[in-house]
């Protein structure tokens, strides 16, 4: 449960920071579970709930021991990483990524209270 939570948290901080045109690199996030997943989707999401929707359905079958990867194959993703877009100046992952420690340590003390 906690390897969920931590997954579903951190995919959706990255989904939701990614800077929206027409929506389509949003809705261009995929997640694999013990693989990469390859090529691009022909969706645009500018609200992100499709996306998050379908990162949350396939962090449900995660374990632990799992390889878990959130990938955007879309060619200008490291140009938007890199700060190209003013709506994340920052990136997206980069910066989640250092929030890693203090999510794990939310979730984990929200589970305790249950």
């Amino acid at each position: 449960m906690l390897v969920q939570k931590v997954a579903l948290e951190m995919f959706s901080k990255v989904i939701m920071r990614s800077p929206v045109d027409t929506g389509r690199f949003r809705g261009n996030w995929q997640v694999g579970i013990g693989n990469v997943p390859a090529g691009t989707l022909d969706l645009n999401d500018g609200s992100g709930t499709a996306t998050v929707n379908r990162a949350t359905a396939e962090a449900m079958g995660v374990k632990a021991g799992d390889t878990i990867s959130l990938v955007n194959n879309l060619p200008y993703g490291p140009r938007l990483e890199d700060g190209w877009s003013g709506q994340a100046p920052a990136g997206m992952v980069g910066l989640t990524v250092q929030e890693f420690q203090a999510v794990v340590r939310k979730i984990g003390l929200e589970l305790v209270q249950i």
